[in-house]
C-alpha cells in the first residue's frame, strides 16, 4: 500500500512515522508512506496556501490551486481503481473499525490534512471521501490523518504479530462489540485477583466467559455497538 499524507505542517508526522507501529511497517515493507508539503505546490515567494473567504467571515480558507496540484501529483501514474482521496471534514461520514478495514483493502490513499477555516469547497471535488474522527473541531486535519493511517496500516498482512486473529477478537472486531477483559501476571496484586476462569486452562469455558464479558462491558459502556 501506498499512503500521501498533505499538509502544511508535515514535521508534525516525524516522530509518528519514526518510532511507531507504522514506522514498523514500512520497514516491513506493508506499506509506503509519503509526506507531502502542500506549500511545496505554491509558486509565489511566500508559498501562499491560504486567503481571505468571499462574502467575508472569520479566518483564512485554504486554496484551490496547491490543493489540486498537490493531489493530482500523488495520483499521477496510480491506477484509478484501488485508490481513495481521504479529506478531514467536521461533515464526513464517521471514522470507525469497519472504514478502518475498508481502506486497508484498498493499494494507494492520500490524506488530505484541512487547516484554517477549512477548505474552498471546490475543492472537495478532488476527494472520494470526506471523513471525521468524531463530532469536535480540532486545529487542522494532522492529528485525525495520523489516527486513521495508524487504524489502517494495523490490519496491513504481516503488520501485528498474531496476524488476522489478533484483531479480530479485540474491540470493534469480529463481533463489533468491546473486547473482553484481561490480566497478566501476577495473580493477585494489592488484593485484586484475576477470575478464576482465566486460570483453569479450560479454554472452551474461558471463550464463554469471554463473549459473556464482551457483552456486559458493552452494554454497560456502550449500549448503542449492541
Amino acid at each position: 500500500m501506498t499512503i500521501d499524507i498533505i499538509s502544511v505542517q508535515p514535521q508534525m508526522f516525524r516522530g509518528f512515522l519514526e518510532e511507531s507501529m507504522v514506522a514498523r511497517a514500512v520497514r516491513k515493507g506493508a506499506c509506503e508512506i509519503r509526506i507531502r508539503d502542500l506549500r511545496d505546490y505554491t509558486h509565489d515567494r511566500w508559498r501562499k496556501v491560504d486567503d481571505k473567504p468571499y462574502g467575508g467571515g472569520p479566518g483564512m480558507l485554504m486554496m484551490c490551486g496547491p490543493w489540486f496540484e498537490a493531489v493530482e501529483s500523488c495520483l499521477n501514474g496510480s491506477p484509478a481503481e484501488g485508490r481513495r482521496v481521504i479529506m478531514t471534514s467536521p461533515a464526513g461520514r464517521r471514522f470507525d473499525q469497519r472504514m478502518a478495514e475498508e481502506l486497508s483493502r484498498e493499494r494507494h490513499l492520500v490524506f488530505m490534512c484541512g487547516h484554517y477555516e477549512g477548505f474552498d469547497a471546490r475543492i472537495r471535488t478532488l476527494a472520494t471521501d470526506e471523513v471525521s474522527i468524531g463530532d469536535f473541531v480540532m486545529t487542522g486535519g494532522e492529528l485525525a490523518s495520523a489516527a486513521m493511517v495508524d487504524a489502517v496500516v494495523r490490519l496491513l498482512p504481516g503488520v501485528l504479530g498474531g496476524g488476522p486473529a489478533a484483531t479480530a477478537s479485540e474491540s470493534f472486531g469480529r463481533d463489533g462489540l468491546l473486547e473482553a477483559p484481561q490480566y497478566t501476571h501476577p495473580p493477585v496484586f494489592r488484593g485484586m485477583a484475576v477470575p478464576e476462569i482465566l486460570l483453569s486452562g479450560d479454554h472452551a469455558k474461558i471463550e464463554v466467559w469471554r463473549r459473556a464479558e464482551s457483552r456486559r462491558l458493552t452494554a454497560e459502556r456502550r449500549p448503542d455497538l449492541i
